[in-house]
């Protein structure tokens, strides 16, 4: 039943839309924002991927476009989302798609890595909701393509991830380009300095709702850590997956080269997977995702591109092959298992150089990891030191040329 949606003041095309998926209950964002945006407040949500904030923007946007209908002037929108990466706006496009399926609404997503053309003939006579990455908009915008003014609301999704990607002029260029009366809607997994002052610059006077990811990460996922050698780490990785209970595995490595290199590694060993990451082209980012979700491919290796916004059903691990410089971004990474309500399993591996990123997500997690197998001795720790760039200090008591000359030429 969606009696709990209607509640909520969801109309009756949408809840059937929402009875289709199975939706019965709303998440806690959903619930905490859904009644403030039908009633036109600007909101400031900060929730990681996997708590429902689509759903929590999407269903009001969609029926306060639908009731009345406006026409929508030729390459223009009422609505305009901006996400930050192309998986994340096609995943957006799709939702809207699903819970608008009953509104007649028209929708349209805007992105780099194909062609601008199918993305021009969709905007020629105008669109209800614009999903779009920022490159991609800007550049329609300044071709003339698309126009911003008739935008009544706006969504502003991964704002944290944004920035971190560097697109936070291109942001500020399309707020300036949208009418000054507006409904606007922030999201942001955390809350650093420089998001916090752009949501003062767009919001006004916003509701302020928060999920803390700290609930999600402790409740529902089990996290354990093999403290394991840099070089072993593709044969562990092998050995895990022998155990059929791997059903459904993402691997996190830090750069696109390690990824192709994990998959390659993979792919002799036997195991289907597919690699994804920026330098692949966006067909063929689409093509591995869609055989992940048909479970053709048994493992996805990704860069952090696909820590946020991939939304896969019933992911049965993660594992971090390599653990991510910033503590957040394992929770992110992590939170693509244990979504809608089940269970999951998050395995790192952190070699001697990795010891002081998993103390930072432990900080941050407030849990300490589930050690498997041996864990590492006072040794280890100062070999630990020496990895990371810390010497021990004992080296340098013999200052000779003769050392530092030796030193240089091993280098």
């Amino acid at each position: 039943m969606t009696d709990m949606f209607a509640a909520l003041g969801i109309s009756e095309p949408l809840c059937r839309a929402l009875a289709a998926e199975g939706y019965t209950h709303p998440t806690p964002i959903q619930t905490q924002s859904i009644q403030p945006l039908l009633e036109g407040h600007d909101l400031l949500g900060i929730a990681q991927t996997g708590t429902g904030k689509t759903a929590a923007f999407a269903l009001p946007i969609l029926q306060k476009l639908g009731k009345p209908q406006y026409s929508v002037a030729p390459r223009s929108a009422h609505a305009l989302v901006l996400a930050p990466t192309r998986e994340l706006a096609l995943q957006i496009c799709e939702s809207f798609a699903t819970y608008g399926r009953h509104t007649g609404l028209r929708h349209a997503a805007v992105l780099g890595g194909v062609s601008q053309s199918q993305q021009v003939k969709a905007m020629a006579r105008g669109v209800d909701v614009l999903i779009a990455t920022p490159g991609r908009l800007l550049d329609l915008a300044q071709q003339g393509h698309i126009r911003l003014n008739e935008v009544k609301h706006f969504v502003l999704d991964e704002a944290d991830r944004m920035l971190d990607m560097g697109f936070i002029r291109d942001v500020r260029k399309i707020v300036a380009m949208l009418p000054k009366k507006r409904q606007s809607l922030l999201f942001s997994a955390t809350m650093p300095a420089d998001v916090a002052k752009l949501a003062a610059e767009m919001l006004h006077q916003p509701l302020r709702v928060e999920i803390t990811p700290e609930a999600v990460t402790v409740d529902k996922i089990e996290q354990r850590v093999h403290f394991v050698e840099t070089a072993e780490k593709r044969g562990l990785l092998t050995s895990l997956l022998k155990d059929p209970a791997l059903s459904r595995v993402i691997v996190f490595t830090r750069t696109k080269h390690h990824a192709n290199r994990v998959s390659e590694h993979l792919q002799r060993a036997g195991i289907s997977n597919d690699a994804l990451h920026g330098n692949k082209s966006q067909n063929a980012r689409q093509r591995a995702l869609e055989r992940f979700r048909s479970g053709h491919a048994r493992v996805l290796v990704a860069t952090d591109i696909a820590a946020r916004g991939i939304d896969v059903d019933d992911v049965s691990h993660v594992i971090n092959f390599e653990l991510p410089h910033e503590p957040e971004s394992y929770v992110h990474r992590i939170g693509r298992t244990a979504r809608a309500g089940n269970a999951g399993v998050a395995v790192a591996f952190c070699d001697a150089s990795e010891r002081q990123l998993l103390r930072g997500i432990e900080r941050l997690t407030k849990r300490p990891l589930t050690v498997i197998g041996a864990r590492p001795t006072e040794a280890d720790s100062q070999e630990a030191k020496r990895a990371a760039g810390r010497p021990d200090p004992s080296v340098y008591q013999r200052k000779r040329p003769r050392y530092r000359g030796r030193a240089r030429r091993a280098a």
